[in-house]
């Protein structure tokens, strides 16, 4: 795998994966036989929402704080899942057991407003309840990306204000995020770092984005970037640990000056970032800082595959 192969959702290879049975609408169906309708309304128009999760020593890691995002997403466009937080919740750990998983496991749950009648914009010609995916697989994020550092690469797509399309839910519809991420990889990079309306960094296409520089923690203000479960826990352990954390606007020559930079995710935790926009970021990949808070993510990660027993 070259360079700009990888990035922050590379995973290692695992072959249990060919076999997997996935979720669909309530019933366990094999990998290669799990469709769902042409007129359903995410593939006609990717009108949905999602939500990734990781299990850990057979626990759904930040599972609530998931879930609350996927139920506010949902209820924000009037998408009637048809199902409770606990059905949800229930539906996850069905799907892993049916699949003998207990660990080093992601876990994409995809929910639409269901199929229609014709395939138009209108949500008035849904013909039937909303379709529930969920597909879970053995995934690890690859080693060789977190030792080697991600390289960026300043898109002129930029992050949109929450009345043109909100960061804040996940919708299907990432075409824009796509567009940035095409970009990178033409220029050779792993990943899109994009800017906000204004011109400040916001996020990358796929990660949130943050730098550090005198020891500083920084990471954008959060109006124009995702609403990351892993970016929340990552300020949060980098604030109890006394770090000096910020989340303020930054430029892109701030950027370029800063001693160290990483990105975040459910997949990947805290991944460190090497260049940005062929420049070489900090002196050493991962730098103290990035170590130190990768180390204490992995602590409160770990921590949840400690919390108990699985609900059944």
């Amino acid at each position: 795998m070259t360079r700009n192969e990888s990035g922050a959702q590379t995973h290692v290879h695992d072959p249990r994966n060919d076999a997997v049975k996935v979720y669909v609408d309530g019933a366990m169906v094999p990998r290669d036989k799990a469709v769902v309708s042409v007129f359903d309304s995410g593939f006609v128009l990717g009108d949905g929402v999602w939500e990734g999760f990781r299990l850990v020593e057979g626990r759904i890691a930040f599972a609530d704080a998931h879930l609350t995002r996927l139920l506010d997403g949902a209820k924000a466009i009037e998408l009637d899942i048809g199902r409770t937080r606990e059905q949800l919740l229930a539906a996850l750990y069905e799907t892993c057991r049916a699949n003998d998983m207990h660990d080093g496991v992601h876990i994409r749950l995809m929910v639409t407003r269901g199929p229609k009648h014709t395939p138009n914009q209108d949500p008035r010609n849904v013909i039937g309840p909303a379709t529930l995916v969920i597909v879970a697989e053995h995934k690890l994020p690859d080693p060789g990306v977190k030792q080697r550092g991600m390289s960026l690469f300043t898109s002129v797509f930029r992050c949109s204000t929450p009345d043109v399309f909100d960061l804040r839910l996940n919708s299907h519809s990432r075409l824009n995020l796509i567009q940035a991420l095409l970009q990178a990889i033409k220029a050779g990079a792993n990943e899109a770092l994009m800017l906000d309306p204004l011109g400040f960094v916001a996020s990358c296409n796929s990660t949130n984005f943050f730098i550090v520089k005198d020891g500083v923690v920084k990471t954008s203000t959060g109006r124009f970037n995702f609403c990351g479960i892993t970016r929340a826990n990552v300020l949060k352990v980098s604030r109890a640990a006394g770090l000096p954390t910020q989340e303020c606007d930054f430029t892109l020559a701030e950027t370029y000056a800063a001693d160290e930079a990483f990105v975040t995710g459910t997949f990947g935790g805290v991944t460190p970032v090497s260049t940005i926009d062929g420049r070489r970021i900090g002196a050493a990949v991962p730098g103290p800082v990035t170590q130190r808070l990768s180390a204490l993510y992995g602590e409160l990660f770990a921590a949840e595959g400690q919390a108990g027993v699985a609900p059944r």
